[in-house]
């Protein structure tokens, strides 16, 4: 029975994939891989920065190039970039119509003072912005394995983002460096060139944080959105200042008009995240000790837990992902997104928490977009 029970999921799992395939070209997974496609494969990186064809291993200049002095061209001559302290570097422009269907990359220095955007086809203004490590679900600056459908991190800092996205003029990608001192990057690009439905939405991703969250206030992940599209995801860093557990707080969707009331409002914190009693396992196994418990689902995960070391770094850190790719918060005409930040007084009533909040979201909608808040400056971003 546990055989029959485990092929059913896999047949589940692998059909949930192919429901993800959009058009051709786009979105492959095991149900559709030995199909045959006119998409063309590009791949920009520092030994093709353009991603032309046949012009990649070119480099007689780079980073690399005092290792292979004896090697010569074709040899590893350009593995990364120097992003200079206070620049800003366009890693990636594509000619569409395409999409890109993986981002790897391994950034030095501080993860919070490198800021990813994305712009797609004219646009001026970004439709991702976020923080790099906060993109890549590590908020807190450190490394902690990630394994999910949508984004993973492997050994030793390797981010690595799936979230399909197509573009129909153009796709360009910046890099902003607002720290002190230079840092390196070592990052590809995959994208294929192919014909993009007049159905699809275009991604988008939005950072925010608060630290301290105002006294019985909610934390707005997203606010403003305007048009149609579906909300695909939130990567949340947060930061307890109370002893206690926190996570009692509920997640509201406010969406086509609602006003005081949401149309989805959800059970609590570790609930919308697809977890349960405090994420603690040894509780509820019957042990009298108490914990955290990490996991990554393709889904859902708490994959970072900072317990903090007494000393200096005395704060409990946890880093939260939840990815609706199988069941997408659809709208048609805006929304608003909050999640309320709650714990436990000693009598059993209710804490409003005043706790360090830092999120991303992520999802799909028609352009334009509109304006996002502005970043918060280099101060409002550390990790303290």
């Amino acid at each position: 029975m546990k055989k029959i029970a485990l092929l059913t999921g896999v047949i589940m799992y692998l059909l949930q994939l192919d429901a993800q395939q959009k058009f051709n070209g786009i979105d492959m997974n095991l149900n559709n891989l030995y199909r045959l496609s006119d998409a063309k494969s590009r791949s920009i990186s520092p030994e093709n920065f353009t991603g032309e064809k046949g012009k990649g291993g070119m480099a007689t200049t780079g980073t690399g190039a005092n290792a292979s002095r004896d090697l010569g061209q074709g040899w590893k001559v350009s593995p990364s970039i120097i992003i200079k302290a206070k620049t800003t570097y366009t890693i990636a422009e594509m000619e569409g119509p395409g999409s890109v269907q993986h981002i790897w990359m391994t950034p030095t220095g501080n993860w919070r003072y490198t800021i990813i955007r994305i712009y797609w086809d004219d646009e001026t203004t970004p439709s991702v912005e976020a923080p790099v490590g906060d993109f890549f679900c590590m908020g807190w600056g450190k490394y902690a394995p990630v394994q999910s459908l949508a984004v993973t991190v492997n050994p030793g800092s390797a981010f690595n983002c799936y979230w399909p996205m197509p573009f129909r003029k153009k796709c360009k990608i910046t890099m902003e460096n607002i720290a002190d001192e230079d840092m390196y990057l070592y990052y590809q690009v995959d994208y294929v060139l192919t014909e993009v439905p007049t159905d699809a939405a275009y991604f988008h991703a939005q950072f925010r944080r608060v630290n301290r969250l105002p006294y019985k206030t909610d934390y707005t992940i997203l606010d403003g959105i305007q048009g149609k599209g579906q909300y695909v995801g939130t990567y949340m860093a947060y930061g307890a200042h109370n002893n206690g557990w926190w996570g009692e707080g509920e997640i509201k969707f406010f969406m086509d008009g609602d006003t005081q009331f949401p149309t989805i409002c959800g059970t609590g914190t570790e609930d919308y995240f697809c977890g349960s009693y405090d994420f603690d396992t040894r509780r509820t196994a019957g042990s009298d000790k108490t914990d955290y418990t990490e996991f990554c689902t393709p889904y859902t995960g708490l994959p970072q837990v900072i317990r903090g070391d007494g000393h200096y770094d005395v704060m409990q850190r946890f880093g939260l992902y939840r990815w609706h790719i199988t069941d997408p918060i659809r709208f048609e005409k805006n929304l608003k997104v909050t999640i309320q930040s709650l714990g436990w007084r000693h009598d059993g009533r209710y804490l409003p928490q005043q706790d360090d909040i830092a999120t991303v979201a992520f999802w799909y909608q028609a352009e334009p977009h509109t304006a996002y808040p502005k970043l918060p400056e280099r101060d409002l971003l550390e990790l303290n």
